[in-house]
């Protein structure tokens, strides 16, 4: 009877064996697609996250050559007022010169005197 109570042992310990085997290997197997489950995720990620990076630069971007036309712009207006005024500033003076040549050359030496005076000290 002891190797009747063996022979079962052997063959309750082989299907223990074997479900522990086959469960073992199920484990790995879910193991496996859980690994490629979260790989999937991380890939989907990393491009969304790239393309939302490319997106913020791109718009970056688009900020900071609208800002520099704008600044251009404003420089160019700038630029314009100015040369304007001093063709304006230019006009007025030769005008003025043109209809009172002694009070000019009289204000010219008033202010050559002033400049020398102050010069001076």
């Amino acid at each position: 009877m002891a190797s009747d109570g063996d022979a079962i042992k052997n063959l309750t310990d082989k299907a223990t064996y074997d479900r522990l085997e086959k469960d073992l290997s199920a484990v790995k197997n879910e193991i496996t697609a859980l690994a490629d489950q979260v790989s999937d995720a991380l890939n989907t990620l990393t491009g969304s996250a790239k393309k939302q990076a490319r997106r913020g630069y791109r718009q970056a971007r688009a900020n900071v050559d609208s800002v520099l036309s704008d600044v251009s712009d404003r420089g160019n207006a700038a630029l314009d007022a100015a040369q304007s005024a001093v063709t304006t500033i230019e006009d007025t003076l030769e005008e003025a010169i043109q209809q009172r040549p002694l009070a000019t050359v009289g204000l010219a030496v008033g202010l050559g005197f002033l400049i020398g005076v102050t010069w001076r000290r």
